[in-house]
């Protein structure tokens, strides 16, 4: 077995946690959000049906500071009010929402990163 063959192997299991997490997280965290009158219209917007699964994943899992800066920017319709999120979940709801988006962030990030480094070349023989 050569080193590509195991990095896609990871990278595929990883996908499948990743995967995982966020239906977990939606199913839990997000449809309670959505069925509250008070945080419906503060879930971001939605691209695509479940983007706001994504929105409030990264409420919940990036830095306090870091949110309110995105929700006072001319682009702050597309993300989670982070105040209304935080007052409606619970803390396996954070941790849920954490550990789904850095998977995801993270899986992304490695799959475009060894697809760049197959193209060039680095794991030809």
């Amino acid at each position: 077995m050569n080193i590509i063959t195991i990095l896609v192997g990871i990278m595929i299991f990883a996908s499948i946690v990743t995967g995982i997490l966020y239906v977990t997280f939606g199913q839990v965290t997000v449809r309670k959000l959505r069925k509250n009158p008070e945080t419906i219209n503060a879930l971001g917007s939605e691209f695509v049906s479940g983007w706001d699964i994504l929105n409030v994943a990264k409420a919940l899992s990036l830095p306090r500071n870091w949110s309110k800066k995105l929700e006072n920017s001319p682009f702050s319709f597309l993300y989670a009010n982070s105040n209304l999120i935080f007052k409606h979940t619970t803390k396996f709801d954070h941790f849920l929402g954490a550990m789904f988006f850095w998977c995801w962030l993270i899986t992304g990030f490695f799959g475009c990163l060894l697809v760049v480094l197959n193209t060039f070349g680095v794991f030809a023989k």
